[in-house]
């Protein structure tokens, strides 16, 4: 059973799911139209699909609207505006309304910046993914290294809150190497900066030159120590981790991101955006189907490109809790777990996790992993849901 707090934070996802170019280590759901798209004919299914999600969570008051992809900065505005007018005629917005957009970091996608503030965004995310040239070709991404930069200060005349993304523990990095290239970074970065180490996903290309021994990547030792390097360059400059990959300045958190981390709800529109859903007092989980074109013909004949719309058990309300809350720093509260699940955490298995220095209890009561214990996260998890 899960009780829908009224005043809990209610998000939008919003999936753009169209790119420029498929970068070889990614396996989101983002497709390449080199023949263009209609646009206009999106939107409008984007328009139906919030009236759908709306109709489902009615009443909720958006504390957070996130375009994510794919590439949204590939929208014209006026797309972006009239989704977030669409959103507000369906649900009561917030006066402070967190509204992020996802942005390569280009000269043709940093001069719709402005344009994008006037429709109602008031942060960004850019993808920069490395300040070094070489490593950019590499990771098949679409500009350079004073391309990112110079749209990272366009960015910053621009918006109030801004944050970029980093790829590390990449070919032939060495710990010196990116030192010096985060420590640039968090110049640039202000507020919030998020840290990814480069992952070998299947059904990407970077997969199969893993698997062909033709692209090697730092070993699990090297890799530990970038990643202990990350927190201590991070922490000393003022921006620690209040998420595994996640660093910002007090206050300065992605508050869409933490909707996710925390248990709340939020809707997904577009294709092959997931969302989690209070209705009639059960945790639903929903997802749309993946491929656009599908996705758009779905919602003109049905209404909605829900493909998806599954009620969670209690354990796997409480599980998703577990695993979502233990990647922030602040944890969990193991009451919220108890209600959830309707049976509390093993007091056996956090007293072994503790011992061996994985997790800790805070003075208010919150379970959480330590600073130690986050590179074995998956682990601690999965032991603790057994």
């Amino acid at each position: 059973m899960s009780v829908m707090n009224s005043t809990a934070p209610f998000a939008v996802y919003v999936h753009w799911p169209f790119c420029l170019s498929k970068c070889p280590y990614c396996d989101f759901n983002s497709h390449v139209r080199h023949g263009g798209i209609d646009e206009a004919r999106f939107v409008s299914a984007y328009e139906t699909e919030i009236a759908a999600a709306a109709a489902r969570a009615p009443g909720r008051t958006v504390s957070s609207i996130f375009f994510g992809g794919g590439t949204p900065s590939l929208m014209q505005p006026s797309s972006v505006q009239a989704i977030l007018d669409c959103i507000a005629n369906h649900w009561t917005v917030a006066s402070d309304v967190e509204v992020t957009l996802e942005a390569n970091p280009t000269s043709v996608e940093a001069m719709r910046f402005r344009a994008f503030r006037t429709a109602g965004v008031n942060r960004v995310s850019l993808g920069v993914q490395s300040l070094d040239d070489a490593t950019l070709k590499e990771l098949g991404r679409l500009h350079t290294a004073q391309e990112a930069l110079d749209a990272v200060a366009v960015a910053r005349s621009i918006f109030a809150r801004y944050s970029f993304d980093l790829i590390y523990a990449r070919p032939r990095q060495t710990l010196d190497a990116w030192a010096v290239e985060l420590r640039r970074a968090i110049d640039e970065a202000a507020e919030h900066l998020s840290l990814y180490q480069l992952t070998i996903e299947p059904d990407t290309p970077f997969f199969g030159l893993h698997k062909a021994g033709k692209l090697i990547v730092p070993d699990e030792d090297l890799a530990r120590d970038l990643y202990d390097l990350t927190q201590a360059i991070c922490t000393d400059a003022g921006l620690p981790a209040y998420e595994v990959s996640n660093h910002a300045r007090p206050d300065a958190e992605c508050r869409h991101n933490l909707v996710y981390w925390r248990g709340h709800d939020y809707a997904g529109i577009g294709p092959g955006a997931h969302g989690r859903l209070t209705i009639d007092g059960r945790r639903v989980a929903t997802a749309t189907e993946k491929r656009p074109e599908a996705w758009l013909m779905r919602v003109e004949s049905s209404g909605s490109g829900f493909t998806v719309e599954e009620k969670l058990t209690s354990g796997e309300a409480a599980d998703e809790y577990l695993l979502m809350g233990l990647r922030l720093v602040e944890g969990i509260d193991p009451a919220r777990y108890s209600a959830l699940a309707g049976r509390p955490l093993d007091p056996k298995r956090i007293s072994i996790l503790r011992e061996e220095g994985a997790v800790e209890t805070t003075k208010d009561g919150r379970l959480r992993v330590t600073r130690s214990g986050f590179p074995l996260l998956d682990a601690v998890v999965a032991d603790l849901a057994a």
